[in-house]
């Protein structure tokens, strides 16, 4: 796992040196272990190596034979002896055992495709000084991030915004990608914050020669071939044997090693499949949890880890108002505020002090349909065809007779979400369901100026409709999630965090065999009717304790709401104040202060909305962004 940037320029001689190691060293928590660099006429590579693979004698950039290739990896090929085996049968010579040799010989053989023939999370930078081409890549899910910029008629690209930053001067904000961040508390590729950073979406890759650049797509979740031809039994022995293969893959390391265990079914699973592709070996696992009881999985991750051997280690997470300011929200370079952010962040820290890698169970809900989203898509099908009085009129009215909660996913919560979005179209419901700030709410808490900037972000986030031809309803709604929350939430947020704390964390639920298998399957064998995840629960029932069996989905989140009106309170107040919020010039200070005042006295649950301003609020006053 490293941290990898570079520069291309259009002149030969004007790569600057001095920039390329500020721009390498703003990535040394990604690798603190060693930097190395190349330095050519008109591209300079550079890499913070955290050393996992050959500790010994795996530096980078590596190179080819001839030295005329030259490469950087941010990540791990797990696929990597079996590829080294058959580059040395065709003559290839290798100085070193670690993962990443393999990249230069590679692209000898097969060019620009050699991404194809990869399997792990990576971002790769590959230089061909013969044919002056260079090309950037990332991996088909986006495990592992790249962003890049125009600069001067070159390129600048690095593993974090922050690298990409040191060498671009506009940091102009883009108010589009603003919108989508209060609609989805994240900004998804190949939008950022800055108007002129892209993201490089997963599955692509970009190739620099002549003076330009093209964005190609080498592999998409659309072309997966759906299948029927399963049995249930079938598919659950397929799926069992995936698993195990996939974490045996992914245990590959010369470093200490443990696992992310909650105690829900995705990383139970893992650890389960650990025990049984390595049945002696001392298993690692760390789980937090909180004292607010309905949020708790420690007694479940607890179970897990009895009945499997492990070594286990578990916290009480009580957050510090100075770790969001100091340790979160610098890792992200933009606003991000998914909320299980702040529990993500101390078991990561947890983690690294007795491993180096550690294996989470992250993708088990897209590939499997685990989200509570997924049976609301399906009752809303047969709400939409209830009398219009009922649905547009008399149930939203009821609304008002619920009582709030604060606890997880309380009803009074999915009720009023159900009732706002199930009568809209498919896609478009299902797309709300994580809404936030929808457009009317976004036009009252925004200055005037800035709402008339933006337009609704519905149309960039919806690829239900783009769908592979042959998927179901259900596997359509787990593409879109696949192909937007997966990558730009759920894996944005383990990487940068994880990442804070020089920890690797691999996801064997997301190796390519396990998707394309899970993405062929019909809807009625994942989760028939109403019952989330029901083939993995199957294929997993002889393994798991039946208590982890029978639990229902609750998710990785925190007691928001509590902490906001303890905790994090200090930050409402320094953040969220009338000099702030007039100063930076996006927010109405009167209609955020509304919100706040009732979340405050109890008589409204406005958490997520809050935190999605506060932490927006906390970047521009960071990153000096005022209009």
């Amino acid at each position: 796992m490293c941290g990898i940037t570079g520069i291309v320029t259009a002149d030969a001689g004007t790569v600057d040196p001095d920039r390329l190691r500020v721009m390498c060293r703003a990535l040394t928590h990604r690798g603190p272990d060693e930097e190395g660099f190349h330095l050519g006429d008109t591209v300079g590579l550079a890499v913070r190596r955290l050393a996992v693979i050959d500790v010994e004698h795996g530096q980078q950039p590596v190179r080819s034979e001839d030295g005329t290739v030259h490469a950087v990896l941010n990540g791990e090929i797990y696929n990597y002896q079996r590829l080294r085996r058959e580059l040395a049968a065709r003559g290839h010579r290798f100085a070193s055992g670690s993962d990443a040799e393999v990249i230069p010989h590679l692209y000898e053989e097969h060019g620009s495709d050699f991404v194809r023939h990869l399997e792990g999370m990576f971002a790769i930078a590959l230089y061909d000084e013969a044919r002056r081409r260079l090309v950037v890549c990332r991996d088909r899910v986006g495990v592992k991030p790249l962003y890049y910029a125009e600069r001067d008629g070159g390129l600048v690209f690095g593993s974090e915004m922050k690298a990409v930053l040191c060498a671009v001067s506009d940091r102009s904000p883009d108010l589009q990608a603003f919108s989508a961040y209060l609609s989805l508390m994240y900004v998804p590729a190949p939008r950022t914050m800055y108007r002129n950073i892209r993201k490089l979406e997963p599955g692509t890759a970009l190739v620099w020669q002549d003076g330009a650049y093209t964005v190609e797509r080498y592999w998409a979740l659309a072309d997966v071939a759906p299948r029927r031809d399963l049995t249930a039994a079938s598919a659950r022995q397929m799926l069992r044997d995936l698993v195990v293969d996939s974490v045996r893959q992914q245990m590959v390391a010369d470093v200490p090693l443990g696992f992310f265990l909650s105690g829900g079914m995705d990383s139970s699973t893992v650890v389960a499949a650990a025990r049984l592709a390595e049945p002696d070996a001392v298993l690692k696992t760390f789980s937090v949890g909180f004292a607010d009881r309905s949020y708790d999985e420690r007694s479940a991750a607890a179970l897990v880890a009895r009945r499997f051997g492990t070594k286990h280690t578990a916290l009480l997470v009580e957050p510090r108002a100075q770790d969001v300011a100091d340790g979160m929200l610098p890792c992200f370079d933009e606003p991000f505020a998914d909320p299980s952010m702040v529990p993500t962040y101390y078991l990561c820290e947890l983690a690294r002090r007795q491993v180096t890698v550690a294996l989470s169970g992250d993708g088990g809900d897209e590939l499997f349909a685990g989200y509570l989203t997924y049976q609301a898509d399906k009752l809303a099908r047969y709400y939409r065809h209830l009398p219009r009085a009922l649905t547009v009129r008399i149930a939203p009215s009821l609304l008002r007779f619920l009582p709030r909660s604060s606890a997880r996913a309380s009803f009074d919560f999915k009720a009023r979400r159900f009732i706002e979005n199930a009568v809209e179209h498919p896609g478009r419901s299902h797309y709300l369901w994580r809404v936030v700030f929808r457009e009317a709410h976004k036009a009252r808490i925004l200055r005037p100026d800035v709402f008339a900037g933006m337009t609704d972000t519905y149309d960039t986030h919806e690829p239900h409709d783009r769908a592979g031809a042959g998927f179901d309803r259900l596997t359509r709604f787990q593409y879109t999630d696949a192909q937007v929350y997966l990558p730009d939430d759920v894996l944005t947020k383990v990487d940068r965090l994880s990442m804070a704390h020089s920890l690797e964390v691999r996801v064997p639920l997301l190796a390519t065999s396990m998707i394309e298998f899970a993405f062929s399957l019909p809807g009625r064998l994942k989760s028939p009717g109403l019952r989330p995840k029901l083939l993995l629960r199957r294929t997993m029932a002889d393994l798991l304790p039946p208590e982890i069996i029978a639990m229902r989905k609750k998710g990785f989140n925190a007691p928001l709401p509590r902490w906001l009106r303890g905790v994090f309170r200090p930050l409402l107040r320094e953040y969220l104040s009338r000099d702030v919020l007039e100063r930076q010039g996006y927010l109405q200070f009167d209609e955020v202060n509304a919100i706040v005042d009732r979340h405050l006295s109890g008589t409204a649950e406005h958490a997520r909305e809050i935190w999605i301003l506060l932490l927006f609020t906390m970047w521009a006053e960071q990153e000096k962004a005022y209009l």
